[in-house]
């Protein structure tokens, strides 16, 4: 199986040991999809701030790569992946093109969601992505219908559903933990904890500051990863996935991270101290990843640069796509919206 970047995509490896199992093309994957997702969001950010050409809402993925890495190599194509608004890293990550994100962030007729949805609302059915969901917490629900889904016409998928520190503290988290257990669905809980809901931290919002001991309350097993490492995220996934499709129900993985930018492109940041991003950025999962490569001798510097050419191209060409495409037509308002045709007071 070949992935979006001309490199094979390992298939998922239940093993104990980390740093000896993973072949050269699952680091040289994982090398290039996390360029990809970064050097996406670093354009992105400089059309939006430098040039004015993205508006609205924007929550960058820098620095959180290694958990997109690592789910993907941990899944096959076929499992569902659900999130929140932070969600450019991840529908690339699924097989989104750069193309259609960028558009979408211009506000494009080409865009993933025809430029109605921005920042905030990519959407992949293709390709098995569904949001991409602005509202705190919504999507945490919805990643269980999915997995019911599955459930239901029987498959063997398994829904990945992503959500940040803020919205565990969100009802909608205990309801569907309770029915997840109950039906014992096939779906696992993805907690990207990056430190801060907003511009507040975990311990200033709840006495429970591990997450995933969250998942005690409905004997849901659970784990804390190292959202920094893409070998640890895939290990932790893997497992979670391979009881899901055993039919053994879902899994809380609350994955430890750190988000480099600010909330939203408008964050001032000042919650944090700018020693606390340097000491983070000490462990990007980017130069941990390339660090491996060359000690390991999977690649050349050469065939890095040819990489990194290679992923600055398709951002570049990425934005000239959204520039040169289409403002959406004034008739598609009010399409994509629901409409019961039975329902008394419509009127064609």
């Amino acid at each position: 199986m070949f992935g979006a970047f001309g490199l094979w995509r390992a298939k998922p490896q239940i093993l104990k040991k980390v740093a000896t199992k993973f072949s050269k093309e699952t680091y040289l994957y994982w090398y290039e999809l996390m360029q990809l997702i970064r050097q996406f969001e670093l354009m992105a950010e400089e059309k939006y701030k430098m040039e004015g050409k993205i508006r609205g809402f924007f929550h960058a993925y820098v620095g959180q790569e290694a958990i997109a890495a690592g789910c993907m190599t941990a899944t096959k194509s076929d499992d569902p992946f659900i999130t929140a608004y932070r969600d450019h890293g991840l529908a690339l990550a699924k097989g989104v093109s750069a193309d259609s994100c960028m558009a979408e962030l211009y506000g494009k007729a080409t865009g993933a969601a025809k430029g109605k949805g921005g920042s905030m609302h990519f959407f992949g059915v293709d390709v098995k992505f569904f949001g991409g969901h602005g509202i705190v917490g919504a999507q945490i629900g919805t990643g269980a219908g999915l997995a019911f889904a599955e459930k239901y016409k029987g498959t063997d998928n398994v829904c990945l559903t992503f959500f940040g520190d803020g919205a565990a503290r969100q009802g909608m988290l205990h309801e569907t933990f309770n029915l997840a257990m109950l039906w014992r669905l096939p779906v696992v809980f993805i907690c990207e904890n990056n430190n801060y809901a907003m511009g507040t931290s975990v311990e200033r919002t709840s006495n429970v500051v591990d997450i995933y001991k969250l998942a005690d309350a409905y004997e849901m097993p659970a784990d804390s990863i190292d959202g920094m490492s893409a070998e640890a995220v895939h290990d932790g996934v893997a497992r979670a996935v391979k009881r899901a499709r055993q039919g053994d129900g879902p899994t809380l993985l609350e994955i430890k991270t750190y988000r480099y930018k600010g909330h939203s492109i408008s964050d001032p940041q000042k919650y944090r101290t700018k020693e606390e991003v340097e000491e983070y950025k000490q462990k990007d999962p980017i130069g941990m990843v390339l660090n491996t490569i060359l000690t390991k001798k999977y690649a050349s510097q050469e065939e890095i640069d040819a990489i990194n050419k290679r992923v600055s191209d398709t951002v570049t060409a990425s934005v000239k796509f959204a520039e040169e495409s289409p403002w959406p037509d004034d008739s598609e308002v009010l399409k994509d919206v629901y409409v019961d045709k039975e329902y008394p007071f419509i009127v064609d």
